[in-house]
Formats: C-alpha cells, structure tokens, sequence
C-alpha cells in the first residue's frame, strides 16, 4: 500500500470523559489520521481491534487531567502497514501488537480506530495461518500471561501451575505457554467451561461453582504443591492467597494480575484489608508465600519471544464472539459481563474474517 492512497479523515471510537463505555464513548466520523510519524514510529491500517478490561476499567476511574482525553479507546489491534516511515517493516506488512497504557496516555492512540500511528517495536509480523479476526486479541492478554509466568514467577518445565480464571484470555494463553514448556496445569473455571479450557491442554479442573476455590483446592491439594499460582481474573478473593500454604509449595509464587476485590466490606475499607492481608509480616500471621502484582508493560524481547510461540502455533487465539465497526458498544457489554470465553473482537474492517 502507498501512502497516496492514506485519506486525511477517518473514524474512530473517542473516550470523552471518565466513565462508562456506555456514556462516554462516541464513534466520530471526522478524526484526522495521522499525517506526521516520528522516528521509528508506523502507521497501521487497524483491519481488527480487541475489547481488554483494562480499557473499561482506565476509562472509568482515570480522571481527565491524567488521560488527556479525548482520545481513541483500546490497545489491542491487527493490520497492514501503510506507511513504514524507514523501519524494519514493510508497507502492506501484516502485523499484530497493542499500544500500552502509558504510550496511549502520551500519543492519544488507540486501536479502535481506521488508521493507528505506533512504534514500529510494538508490532511484530502476523502469521499468515492466522486471520485479522483471530490475531486482533494476542497480544496484551497474551504478553500478560507470559511475563507473569517467566518474568515473574520464573516458571521451568516440569512444574505445576494452578490458574485461577482459566476461561478468561489471560489464563487462556498462560495455560498454553505452560503446557508449551511441558508443565501440569490445574485451572478453576465455571463447570459450563470445563470441556472449552481442557481443549487448550489442560491436565486439571476445579468448578468454582461447587464452592470456594480455596476451600477445594485445602481438601484435595495436589501431590507435590503447585509451584506457581497465578490470579487470572484479578485478585476476586483473598482467601486464595491466604490460605494457599496448604497447596503452594515452599518457595512457591502467587501472582495475581490486579487487586479488584468485592463483597462484605465495601470501598477503601476492604481495599486496605485486602493490601493487609497481602502483605501482613510474618510475626503478625502473615503467609509463608511470595505474592506479586503484574503490571504489564511493554518490553520487546517479551514480545518477541511470546510471538514464537504464537507463530509455531502453540498458543492459539481464543476468539469469544466477533462485533462489527459499529457495535463497539455491545462488544463492551460483552467483555464487562465476565462471560466471554477467550476475546471479544471488533471488525474495523468489515471486510476482513
């Protein structure tokens, strides 16, 4: 693709102020496209973009004076480069990538969006196995998975790994890096998902719905412990945590992907107990386990590795349900039910599959 054929104007989903999709979010059909790239930056025709939690819950409690908005909603995105601006790329290159927090916080962009202006490192090529609608979503559930398990809790193959939230993208792809480099994964689920989560190679399951996971898991720990625990739906319940000696091994590791907690107590009441109870010394009853936060970030070598187990197919996209351009609105429903399995996509490009 030439640059000629980039139009001036296109449309975009804008974020106008703090709160929820459903009041702040206007599909505007004369944003400008990007028409100045710095150094090493591309702009990508978006064909598909991904719904991510952290895209409604930033929208909802960043004020406006840190987010500088508007700006255009979502992280996640594939396409086709439309001008490589003398980088590594190549015009009419398909890739796939995201756009962290913090850069859109900078740059305004978003990939909700025609037209995304991004560092060219923030993309990596798209298998040509893969279409637009299955890359969309990879890479920030994907990069979040990765980094927690190898950044953070440095797991090795041959360990025992128990997701929390394996329906959700996030422990979707970590049950898949896992059992990548030969580790035995155990994941909590709905019993409706058990078949779903087991056909990305899961070894064991817990329903959450026959009772508290942590009560379960106390009855019946496994033999050895877990090596790693990660919090994939982000941190529901402490007592998953607390109670963990009894199924987290010795120098075992608990990470978790946010701190969201609910239920009895209410607001920064419970927000501190929680923090307490995570962090309590051991003279005070604290637990013998690490417990780590993952915050995403970017980092290019993370990616790059993660991409190789996409592009040798062992992990594979986990598509929930697929909205036009248009229904970016009811995608956003979808994704803040807490009842999609895998990703919700939006067609940027109606066109594409």
């Amino acid at each position: 693709m030439s640059t000629q054929s980039v139009p001036q104007i296109q449309k975009a989903w804008l974020i106008l102020r703090k709160g929820k999709p459903s009041d702040v979010l206007a599909l505007k059909q004369d944003v400008a496209v990007p028409s100045k790239l710095s150094k090493g930056e591309v702009l990508v025709r978006v064909q598909a973009a991904a719904m991510n939690p952290v895209g409604y819950k930033v929208m909802g409690f960043l004020p406006n004076f840190i987010a500088r908005r508007p700006h255009v909603a979502e992280h996640d995105f594939t396409g086709i480069i439309a001008n490589a601006n003398g980088t590594e790329l190549e015009n009419g290159q398909a890739v796939y990538g995201f756009v962290p927090v913090q850069l859109k916080l900078k740059t305004k962009q978003g990939s909700l969006a025609q037209y995304l202006r991004v560092p060219a490192s923030h993309c990596v090529p798209r298998p040509s196995t893969l279409t637009p609608t299955q890359a969309a979503g990879l890479t920030l559930s994907g990069l979040t998975a990765y980094q927690a398990l190898f950044n953070i809790a440095k797991l090795e193959p041959g360990q025992s790994l128990f997701i929390n939230g394996g329906s959700t993208a996030v422990g979707i792809y970590a049950t898949q890096l896992a059992k990548a480099i030969g580790c035995t994964v155990t994941v909590s689920a709905s019993g409706k998902k058990e078949d779903f989560v087991r056909s990305f190679g899961v070894d064991n399951f817990v329903d959450y719905t026959k009772g508290p996971v942590h009560e379960q898991l106390a009855r019946n720990p496994p033999s050895p412990k877990f090596h790693v625990i990660f919090e994939a739906v982000g941190g529901t319940d402490v007592a998953l945590y607390t109670s963990s000696e009894a199924y987290l091994a010795p120098g075992g590791i608990f990470v978790s992907v946010g701190i969201h907690p609910h239920g009895g107590m209410s607001g920064y009441k419970q927000a501190l107990h929680y923090l307490w109870e995570l962090n309590r010394p051991s003279l005070f009853g604290g637990i013998q386990r690490k417990w780590k936060l993952i915050l995403v970030a970017f980092d290019r070598e993370s990616f790059e590795r993660y991409s190789e187990f996409v592009a040798d197919g062992k992990v594979k996209p986990a598509v929930d349900s697929v909205y036009a351009f248009e229904d970016v609105q009811e995608a956003y429903a979808r994704i803040m039910s807490s009842r999609a399995s895998g990703k919700v996509v939006v067609k940027v490009d109606p066109t594409v599959e």
